[in-house]
C-alpha cells in the first residue's frame, strides 16, 4: 500500500467528534460535551476545552459569539468550524470510510457487522 509524505495523521477520537458537532453549527462548550456522550465519548470540560484550545490554535475552529449565560462568568463562548476545519474532518472522515472499507472486505467481522 503507498502511503502519501503529506497526509494528515488521523484526528483522535475527541478531536473527530468534536469537528463532526462543530459541522452542524457553532455550539458552546457544554453542547459539543452532551454530542461527544451522544457518540459514546464521556470526556469532561478539560478534554473538550482542551482540545478547542488546540483546534482553535491549529485554524479548526473559531469562536462565533458570546452569548449571555446563567453562571459565575454571566457568559457562554460559542465556537464554530473554520473552512480549514472541515477540510481536515473530510479528510479524515474518508480516512475512517477506507478503513470501514478494508474491515469490510476483510470479513472481519462476519455477518453481523451493522
Amino acid at each position: 500500500m503507498s502511503r502519501s509524505t503529506n497526509r494528515q495523521p488521523a484526528l483522535t477520537p475527541t478531536s473527530f467528534h468534536v469537528l463532526l458537532a462543530l459541522a452542524d453549527g457553532p455550539l458552546h462548550g457544554y453542547g459539543i460535551m452532551q454530542r461527544l456522550d451522544e457518540a459514546g465519548l464521556s470526556v469532561g470540560p478539560g478534554t473538550v476545552y482542551g482540545a478547542l484550545s488546540r483546534m482553535e490554535h491549529s485554524g479548526w475552529v473559531e469562536e462565533s459569539r458570546v452569548e449571555r449565560a446563567r453562571g459565575p462568568s454571566g457568559q457562554r463562548q460559542r465556537y464554530a468550524l473554520t473552512s480549514r476545519g472541515l477540510d481536515v474532518l473530510r479528510a479524515d472522515a474518508r480516512r475512517v470510510v477506507r478503513d470501514a472499507d478494508l474491515v469490510r472486505a476483510c470479513a472481519l467481522l462476519g455477518d453481523d457487522a451493522s
